[in-house]
């Protein structure tokens, strides 16, 4: 082969290559390390079996869905929430697969908890003129105290046993706030900042790891549950889910990060997971994008129509 020939086809596959992942990313469904860990990484299959996992906030949604999948892989599930009679739906329906090995609703197995879930959360959909300072007080309480507050539990049984996992399910809106959830975003940049604290001191603790997991929309009750101008005052109309991620491809993509120990994972369709890239990297041009989105969301939640119709859209344009 000729140096002549050979400088061409270096110089086709430098072309090739970033097309071929131009590609892939505009089909991605998360971040290109996960898919990659999907493709060629190590399997739940392989690496989830025979553990204690504790899900919180397990009676719907996310929570739900991944107490079906793991139960599926020989897990034993201790599984929590405010909501008893869902939590005993779910119970039920893993019961119903006669895939459950073991199931608990209590701290009876604090001590050999080998992955912790903090799932348990609520969003809000309000403005912050309208909105009780009550409501931003319940939303760092639970979706940021309360997280904070179960990791320091388990973490220090952990430490002792000398290996162990805590999975943190955060949100897209950790890393790239929107209009009308400035309490919910507040508190999951707030976990953020935390567990990338946390990371930093744990590396005298090889066998603990710590996994952050960032959803986009998915299918589940999170909105149908947010909290609105007040504590005490429910969502006015229920939102369409359909175009949304499935919540079982999201779980899916979870128990990937966790079987390959990625530190944090974006999970989104796009144009979410497009514009966490974008505020991620050119945060201006971020800033500007999400002033003129957030008009339509604010317009939309006026007319008691949902918000994230424009997300919608663009899916629908793309789909």
């Amino acid at each position: 082969m000729s140096w002549e020939l050979l400088l061409w086809l270096l110089a086709l596959c430098a072309l090739i290559l970033p097309l071929v992942q131009l590609l892939r990313f505009l089909r991605a469904d998360a971040d290109l390390t996960l898919l990659w860990a999907e493709w060629q990484g190590r399997r739940p299959e392989w690496e989830l079996t025979d553990m204690v996992v504790w899900i919180t906030g397990a009676s719907s949604g996310i929570g739900e869905e991944l107490a079906f999948q793991l139960c599926k892989l020989g897990v034993s599930l201790v599984l929590s929430a405010r909501r008893v009679q869902e939590l005993e739906r779910v119970k039920r329906r893993c019961l119903g697969r006669n895939c459950l090995k073991d199931c608990m609703f209590f701290l009876i197995y604090l001590l050999g908890i080998d992955i912790l879930v903090n799932n348990s959360g609520r969003s809000q959909r309000s403005l912050v003129l309208e909105t009780s300072l009550d409501v931003f007080k319940e939303l760092i309480n639970l979706n940021y105290i309360g997280t904070v507050s179960l990791t320091k539990c388990v973490l220090p049984h952990m430490i002792e046993r000398k290996q162990g996992k805590i999975v943190t399910v955060n949100s897209i809106a950790g890393i790239a706030s929107v209009s009308l959830s400035s309490g919910y975003c507040a508190s999951k940049h707030a976990l953020r900042g935390f567990f990338n604290a946390l990371l930093s001191e744990l590396g005298q603790y090889p066998g603990i790891t710590l996994c952050n997991i960032y959803p986009g929309p998915v299918q589940s009750d999170i909105v149908k549950n947010a909290l609105t101008e007040e504590v005490n005052k429910s969502m006015r109309n229920n939102i369409d889910q359909s175009y949304k991620m499935p919540t079982s491809r999201c779980v899916r993509l979870m128990l990937i990060a966790m079987a390959n120990d990625l530190k944090e994972v974006w999970i989104s369709d796009h144009p979410v997971l497009l514009g966490a890239y974008i505020w991620q990297y050119m945060p201006t041009w971020a800033s500007w994008l999400n002033c003129k989105l957030g008009k339509k969301r604010i317009q939309n939640f006026k007319n008691n129509l949902d918000p994230d119709l424009p997300y919608k859209f663009l899916k629908a344009k793309k789909d």
